[in-house]
């Protein structure tokens, strides 16, 4: 099981790296590309639930703490890993 454990928290934190260097790419039309306005939408995905909870948040902080709410659920995942870890022993 703590195999499985690190594949999937290493496989969500690749994706959620692939997800924020798409979002900076079309955020601040990096490499010459256009900027986007819908560059945070493969974030939005990782960052469930969290992501509901920033609706009232001022405008100019919502993309940031958008970018950064994935990061809550791996530090969850990565907990889960560990405490089903010590378990086995």
């Amino acid at each position: 099981m703590t195999r499985f454990c690190r594949i999937v928290t290493a496989g969500f934190g690749l994706l959620y790296l692939a997800a924020l260097g798409l979002f900076l790419v079309g955020t601040f039309g990096l490499f010459g590309s256009e900027r986007d306005p819908l560059a945070a939408v493969f974030l939005v995905p990782l960052g469930l639930p969290w992501i509901r909870l920033l609706y009232g948040v001022a405008q100019p902080l919502l993309p940031w703490l958008a970018a950064l709410s994935p990061l809550l659920n791996l530090a969850i995942l990565v907990a889960t890993c560990r405490l089903t870890a010590g378990k086995r022993r």
